[in-house]
């Protein structure tokens, strides 16, 4: 397999997790800098322009929900998808939130031209990023129930969060007001799979 990353990405959800997995994989850096997802090189690759892009012998994933369960489904032995339906369904709710509601909440900080021409609106979506992003992990906060996302099973939900929450900072979110969040972060930061895939992307 191939993936295809960026610094600083959600693409670090995935590297973290082919790390977990200890899936053998290439990574392939994308730069941002240089315009590199935008290029024609990349555009045959994910003609959407984003980052992560996984190449399987199946064909190509992106998507980061989608290329999550592919791997966790695909290295069943890792363990990172609970085995009932109902289970799997509530990871799938949370990566759902992470990927539709939260992640789209921080780009609005950066990537306001996605959304509007007007500079005064985009202007406003930024100014409202520490607010939402706050009221996201407030609520993200009140439903852990376990070390872990999903209690005490470490899922392909857990680097998903993760990631998200080393952006706040960024956004201007204290992450000390989520205790268990602020654990969760702290626990995954010493897991060898995290230090793995940071040292790839840094």
């Amino acid at each position: 397999m191939h993936l295809y990353y960026a610094p600083g990405t959600i693409a670090l959800a995935t590297l973290i997790t082919l790390e977990e997995v200890g899936a053998p994989y290439t990574p392939v850096r994308i730069d941002f800098t240089k315009g590199d997802q935008q290029g024609t090189i990349y555009r045959a690759v994910n003609p959407k322009g984003r980052v992560p892009a996984l190449v399987t012998d199946q064909g190509i994933l992106t998507e980061t929900p989608a290329i999550l369960t592919f791997l966790g489904q695909s290295f069943p032995q890792a363990n990172l998808l609970p085995a009932d339906p109902f289970g799997f369904a509530k990871v799938q709710e949370l990566m759902a939130y992470l990927c539709s509601t939260v992640h789209v909440s921080h780009a609005h900080k950066r990537r306001g031209a996605r959304w509007s021409d007007d500079p005064g609106v985009v202007a406003a979506m930024a100014f409202k990023v520490a607010q939402n992003m706050g009221d996201h992990f407030a609520y993200l906060e009140g439903r852990f129930t376990g070390p872990f996302v999903m209690g005490a099973q470490y899922t392909v939900a857990d680097p998903y969060l993760y990631v998200i929450a080393s952006w706040l900072d960024g956004d201007g979110v204290d992450i000390a007001r989520f205790p268990r969040i602020a654990a969760h972060f702290a626990a995954l930061s010493a897991r060898l799979s995290v230090q793995r895939a940071l040292a790839i992307q840094s």
